[in-house]
């Protein structure tokens, strides 16, 4: 065997050609993303404003088929519930938002009490007993 046939290395084991090939891969997605960004400007220039800020028609599609998916699930998962289970989770569901509806009521009429927003009786026994000393 030669001996120059057993030191060569395989391209894929070059740690140069791998360099190579990264270089190549990051100069076509710079490439690619330059070709975005231009795509970009023409269209802010001409006026146009891209929907959600950046989002492009594709993402938008991309989202409604998601949403679609999601209530074809809910659906699917609404129908093997038995209806008395159903029932029992809309209660449950509705003491909650009573529940959320009672404490917002409690801190909205804690807030119109007064010494509630000094901090309650205490701070304001603390008020009371501080006093401006004069300085002569």
């Amino acid at each position: 065997m030669a001996p120059d046939s057993e030191s060569r290395s395989t391209p894929a084991d070059d740690p140069l050609e791998r360099l190579r090939e990264q270089i190549h891969a990051t100069e076509a997605a710079a490439r690619a993303l330059a070709g975005d960004a231009a795509h970009a400007r023409e269209r802010e220039r001409s006026g146009g404003v891209p929907p959600s800020g950046w989002a492009t028609p594709e993402d938008h599609a991309r989202r409604a088929t998601e949403v679609q998916e999601l209530a074809a699930l809910l659906a699917a998962l609404r129908d093997l519930v038995p209806s008395e289970l159903e029932q029992q989770l809309r209660e449950v569901v509705r003491q909650l938002l009573l529940l959320v509806r009672a404490l917002v009521d409690w801190w909205v009429q804690r807030i119109g009490e007064p010494g509630a927003a000094a901090g309650g009786p205490r701070r304001a026994e603390a008020r009371e007993a501080v006093r401006d000393i004069p300085i002569d």
